[in-house]
C-alpha cells in the first residue's frame, strides 16, 4: 500500500513539475514576453558597446601617454615659450632699378643686369 501511494505520489508531483515546465516554456514564446526579451538584450548590448568605448578611450590615452614618454615629449603645459621673430635690419627697407627721368616718367636705369 505505501509502495503503491509513494509511486502515485512520484508521478503526481513529477506531472504537476512537468506541466509547469511547459507552461513557463509557453509564457515566454509569447509575442509579449518574446518583445521584452529582445529590449532587454538590446539594453544589455548597448551596456556592453559603452562600456568597451570607455575601455578603448582609456588605452588610447594610456598608450599616448606611454608614447609621449618613449619619445620624449612632454606636456603641452611643460613647452617653453617661443622666443619672438626677429627682424632684419636693411638700410634701406627696399630697392629700385627705375629712376624718374626729366619728364616724370619712370623707366629703366641701364645698370639691370639682362
Amino acid at each position: 500500500m505505501f509502495r503503491r501511494a509513494f509511486w502515485f505520489t512520484t508521478g503526481a508531483a513529477a506531472g504537476v513539475w512537468a506541466t509547469n515546465k511547459v507552461h513557463q516554456k509557453l509564457r515566454k514564446l509569447q509575442p509579449d514576453s518574446l518583445a521584452a526579451q529582445a529590449a532587454d538584450k538590446a539594453v544589455e548590448t548597448g551596456h556592453r558597446l559603452r562600456q568597451f568605448a570607455l575601455d578603448v578611450r582609456t588605452g588610447m590615452a594610456d598608450r599616448e601617454e606611454q608614447l609621449h614618454d618613449a619619445l620624449g615629449l612632454s606636456s603641452p603645459a611643460d613647452v617653453p615659450e617661443l622666443p619672438a621673430p626677429r627682424r632684419a635690419v636693411l638700410e634701406t627697407p627696399y630697392r629700385t632699378t627705375r629712376t624718374t627721368g626729366p619728364n616724370g616718367l619712370t623707366g629703366p636705369t641701364g645698370k639691370e643686369d639682362h
